[in-house]
C-alpha cells in the first residue's frame, strides 16, 4: 500500500478531537455543522469554531468535509441552502448530503460544490454508483454492508470511502425507522436513540436451541425463549467495526478514503483509531502495531471487533452480551482475604477503570486501588468471584501515550540576507521580502547561525524548518527586527495554506420548488392536476397476489426467493396470479448484483410488463438500463418539494412514495411540486429496519427456517420479523413495527398498503385504505405513526 494514495478520514465532533485526529496523522476531517448533521448528539460547530478548524486543518494539509448528511424537510430547505452556501464559503472541501436529489438540485444550481453522497444513501451496488456520478456527486460513502465483489465495481466508477473503525448500525444504511416510530427520534435526521441497543429475544424455535445444545447461546442465538426478560440479550447490537490489516484489500479495490466512525466519541479514541491506521499504512513494524492496537481497543472496542460485511459475516458481528466498551482483557480476578487480586502481566496505576464480565455477560465496573506482584487490586460494588473476567476500559497512560501525539510539518527555507538587498524568506512557490533594503553592519554582520536561530521558532506552529539554503553576507539587523521578519514569514506560511478559493454562492439564487411549503394550491394548477392522477389509486405490496384484491390498481410483489428467478424467470408469474392492473418487483434495500439479475431475468420474461418498486436510489439506474417502469419506494426517503421536482424527470418513473416521516400535510406540499404520481404509505405494516446479516448467526444446519419470527422486547412488545432469500441465495431479514399503521392518508395523494405477511387483507384493499372502521377491523394494535405529527 502507498501511504500518500489512500485517505485516512476522522471524525471530529468538537474542536480537540479535530486536533487529535490532526495529530495523529489524518488526511482528512468530517464533521457536522449546525442542525442538519446526522449527529445531532455531537458538539457540532459554529460558525467561528467552524473556521477555525477548517483553517487548522488546511495549514496541516489536510482537507474537511462537512456533513449536512441529515433528511431535509420542505419548510428547512431555504436554510439549508443558506448554510450550505455558507460553509462552502469558510473553505470546506466537501459536503455530505443524504438526499441524493437536492444534491442533483444543488449541483446545477451551484457547479463549484463538491458533493459526497453520505452511506445514508446506501449505495451498495454500480447501479447506485452511476446513479450518483449522474448527479453530479464526486464520491460515494460505501453502506457498510457492500461486499468487496460490489466495491471493487464501484471504484471503476466513483471515487469511493469506506468505514473501516467504529460503530455499526444494525439496520442498511439510511433505512432504520425504528427510533423515528418507537419514540418520534428519527435516526435520519441525526436523533437516533438506538432502540438497536435494548434488550430483545426471537421466538426461534425450541427444538433448534435444543439441537444447538446448552453451550450455543452464542451471538444472535443466544435463548430465545419466553417473554418478560426471560433470555433477553442485546439480540440486535453489533460489535465495532476493525477493517485493521484488511484495509490492504479495501486499498487493492481501488477504495480512496478510509474513514473511521466516531463523532460522539472523545478525543482518546479518535487519536488512538487515527495513530493506528497511520502506522498501518506507513508499514510499522509488528511491536509498534501492536501497541497501536492496544490502545485503540482500550480507548474503544464493543464485542472484541468484527472485520464488517463487506469480508462476509464472522462470527463476532453481533454483540449480544455487552452493549458498550469493553476495552482489552486484563486478567481474572482472584478473591484473596475479602480483596479482589487481578492476576495479569499488565501494570496500571490510579485512575485506571474495567469493566468485570462474568460467562460473558457485564457484572459491574471496578477501578485500580494498588500494586502487586504478579497483578494489581480493584474495588469493585458488586461481589466479584474468583475467575471472572477483568477488562481495562480507561487505561490513562493509554491516553496520555495517544494524546501525546503531535505532528510537526516540514518547511523547506532559503533564506538570503545581504547587505544593500532585500532580505528574501522562500518556501516553495512562497516568498517574503523585508521591507526595507538592509543596511550594512559595521561590525561582524548578521551570522548564519542567527538567522537559523530565529527561524527554528514557531511560535507553536507544528512547523519545522528544514534549511535548503542560508546565505548572508555584511548585512546587519536587530534582533526584534529579524523576530519580526520571521513572524511576518510564517504568518504568509498560515495565510498560503489556509486561504480558500471558495466563494460562497448566493443562496437566494437557488431555484427553490414552485409547491414549497404550500398546503393548499390553485385548484386549476398542472399540479394539483398531476396530484390528482394519483388520487384514489391504491397500490398494495405483499408477497402474492390472487386477482381478487377489491380495489387495487398496481400490485408489488416481494418475492420469498430471488435466487429461483436466476435459473427460472417465469416462476414470477406466480407471484401476481391473475392480478389486472399495473404489477412492480420489489427492488429490495439492500440488492446486490445477483438480485438485480433476478430481477432483470423475471422483467424480460414478462416482455416488458413488470416494472421495479424500488427501495434503494440504485433501482431509477437500474430500471433505465432495464427499459422498465419505475415505481420508487419509500426507502428513498422524499422530504422536501425540491427532491420531488428532480426525481420527477427521472426516465420511467411511474410514482414514487412520499417519506413514512412526515406528516400529512407535508405530504400533500410535496406531492404539488411535482410531475409524478406521489403516494404514502397509509395502512399496514410499517417497516422498520432491513438486516443484511443472519440474526441467528448463520447456524444453517439447525435452522427452522421459517418465513416469519418475532422479535420480542422489554416491554413485550412483538415486532414481526420476516426473512427471505436475496440473489446470491443469503438469508435476509426485515423487521416491522410492533402495531401496524393505520391512517386516512393525504388529501390529494395515491395510498399505499403493506400487506407483508397479511396477504389475506389484499381482497378488501380499497376498503382498508379509505375506511376507518375497516382499519379497526383489520389491525388490532395500531398506530397513526407520523400522519399527524411529523419527526422534529
Amino acid at each position: 500500500m502507498e501511504r500518500n494514495q489512500l485517505e485516512i478520514l476522522s471524525p471530529a465532533g468538537n474542536a480537540e478531537c479535530a486536533r487529535a485526529a490532526l495529530n495523529a496523522g489524518a488526511d482528512a476531517l468530517y464533521l457536522g455543522f449546525g442542525r442538519f448533521s446526522a449527529r445531532a448528539g455531537a458538539e457540532n460547530f459554529s460558525d467561528g469554531e467552524m473556521q477555525s478548524v477548517i483553517n487548522e486543518a488546511h495549514l496541516y494539509g489536510a482537507k474537511v468535509y462537512v456533513a449536512m448528511n441529515t433528511l431535509v424537510k420542505d419548510g428547512e430547505t431555504r436554510d439549508f441552502i443558506s448554510t450550505l452556501c455558507a460553509v462552502w464559503g469558510m473553505g470546506a472541501d466537501a459536503v455530505i448530503l443524504q438526499d441524493l436529489f437536492l444534491g442533483k438540485a444543488i449541483k446545477k444550481a451551484f457547479p463549484q460544490i463538491v458533493l459526497h453522497l453520505s452511506t445514508q444513501a446506501g449505495v451498495c451496488n454500480e447501479n447506485g454508483a452511476y446513479l450518483a456520478k449522474e448527479c453530479g456527486f464526486s464520491r460515494v460513502i460505501l453502506a457498510r454492508e457492500t461486499p468487496i465483489k460490489e466495491i471493487e465495481k464501484i471504484t471503476k466508477i466513483i471515487e469511493t470511502e469506506a468505514f473501516v473503525q467504529g460503530a455499526l448500525c444494525t439496520c442498511f444504511s439510511g433505512q432504520c425507522y425504528f427510533s423515528s416510530f418507537a419514540g418520534g427520534n428519527s435516526g435520519n435526521r441525526g436523533r437516533c436513540k438506538q432502540p438497536c441497543r435494548k434488550k430483545y429475544v426471537y421466538d426461534r424455535a425450541e427444538s433448534v436451541e435444543r439441537a444447538k445444545g446448552a453451550e450455543s447461546a452464542t451471538a444472535g442465538g443466544a435463548a430465545r425463549r419466553g417473554k418478560n426478560g426471560e433470555g433477553k440479550t442485546y439480540a440486535l447490537s453489533l460489535s465495532d467495526l476493525c477493517v485493521g490489516e484488511d484495509v490492504e484489500i479495501l486499498a487493492e479495490t481501488g477504495v480512496k478514503s478510509l474513514k473511521i466512525e466516531g463523532r460522539m466519541r472523545r478525543k482518546e479514541y479518535v487519536a488512538a483509531a487515527t495513530r493506528y491506521y497511520d502506522e498501518l499504512l506507513r508499514g510499522a513494524n509488528e511491536p509498534q502495531l501492536q501497541a497501536a492496537f492496544h490502545d485503540l481497543k482500550r480507548a474503544y472496542n464493543r464485542g472484541n471487533y468484527t472485520k464488517g460485511l463487506a469480508f462476509g459475516q464472522d462470527k463476532r458481528l453481533l454483540s449480544p452480551y455487552v452493549q458498550g466498551h469493553i476495552g482489552e482483557k486484563a486478567g481474572v480476578v482472584k478473591v484473596i482475604n475479602g480483596k479482589y487480586f487481578v492476576e495479569s502481566r499488565l501494570a496500571f496505576r490510579k485512575g485506571d477503570a474495567f469493566k468485570i464480565l462474568r460467562d460473558k455477560t457485564e457484572v459491574g465496573g471496578a477501578a485500580f486501588t494498588a500494586p502487586a506482584l504478579h497483578g494489581f487490586y480493584i474495588s469493585c460494588k458488586e461481589r466479584l468471584k474468583n475467575g471472572d473476567d477483568v477488562f481495562v476500559t480507561t487505561d490513562t497512560a493509554a491516553n496520555a501515550r495517544v494524546s501525546a501525539c503531535k505532528k510537526t510539518l516540514e518547511l523547506p527555507l532559503e533564506i538570503t540576507m545581504n547587505a544593500g538587498n532585500y532580505g528574501v524568506a522562500k518556501s516553495g512557490a512562497l516568498t517574503v521580502k523585508t521591507q526595507e533594503k538592509l543596511p550594512t553592519a559595521t561590525g561582524s554582520g548578521l551570522s548564519e547561525e542567527e538567522i537559523k536561530e530565529c527561524f527554528e521558532k514557531t511560535d507553536g506552529l507544528p512547523f519545522v524548518p528544514r534549511f535548503i539554503n542560508v546565505q548572508t553576507s555584511g548585512a546587519f539587523l536587530t534582533k526584534s527586527q529579524l523576530n519580526a521578519f520571521r513572524r511576518a514569514f510564517y504568518a504568509s506560511v498560515i495565510k498560503e495554506r489556509t486561504q480558500t478559493l471558495n466563494v460562497a454562492p448566493r443562496a437566494e439564487s437557488f431555484p427553490f420548488a414552485a409547491g414549497e411549503n404550500k398546503i393548499a394550491a390553485d385548484k386549476n394548477s398542472a399540479a394539483e392536476n398531476v396530484v390528482n392522477s394519483a388520487a384514489g389509486k391504491v397500490a398494495v405490496i405483499a408477497r402474492r397476489f390472487t386477482g381478487h384484491e377489491t380495489g387495487a390498481d398496481i400490485a408489488i410483489a416481494k418475492p420469498q426467493n430471488y435466487a429461483a428467478y436466476i435459473k427460472s424467470p417465469q416462476r414470477a408469474a406466480e407471484l401476481f396470479g391473475a392480478f389486472a392492473g399495473e404489477k412492480y418487483l420489489y427492488y429490495p434495500a439492500y440488492a446486490v448484483s445477483e438480485t438485480e439479475e433476478a430481477l432483470a431475468a423475471a422483467i424480460r420474461c414478462s416482455g416488458g410488463e413488470y416494472g421495479v418498486y424500488g427501495e434503494n436510489y440504485s433501482a431509477a439506474y437500474f430500471a433505465k438500463k432495464c427499459g422498465c417502469k419505475l415505481f420508487l419506494g419509500g426507502g428513498a426517503n422524499v422530504t422536501n418539494a425540491v427532491a420531488a421536482r428532480e426525481l420527477s424527470d427521472i426516465p420511467g418513473l411511474c410514482g414514487y412514495v412520499l417519506s413514512k416521516e412526515i406528516d400529512a400535510a407535508e405530504q400533500r406540499a410535496i406531492a404539488l411540486a411535482g410531475k409524478a404520481r406521489a403516494f404514502s404509505l397509509v395502512a399496514g405494516g410499517i417497516k422498520l429496519m432491513d438486516l443484511c446479516y443472519c440474526p441467528f448467526d448463520k447456524t444453517c444446519s439447525v435452522c427452522d427456517k421459517r418465513d416469519f419470527y418475532t422479535l420480542t422486547d422489554e416491554d413485550s412488545r412483538e415486532f414481526p420479523v420476516r426473512k427471505y432469500i436475496d440473489g446470491k441465495g443469503e438469508c435476509r431479514f426485515e423487521i416491522y413495527n410492533c402495531a401496524y399503521l393505520a391512517t386516512e392518508g393525504a388529501e390529494g395523494v395515491g395510498a399505499l398498503l403493506d400487506f407483508t405477511g397479511r396477504e389475506e387483507l389484499s381482497s378488501r384493499a380499497d376498503k382498508i385504505a379509505r375506511s376507518e372502521d375497516e382499519q379497526k377491523r383489520a389491525f388490532l394494535k395500531r398506530t397513526s405513526g407520523h400522519a399527524k405529527n411529523s419527526v422534529i
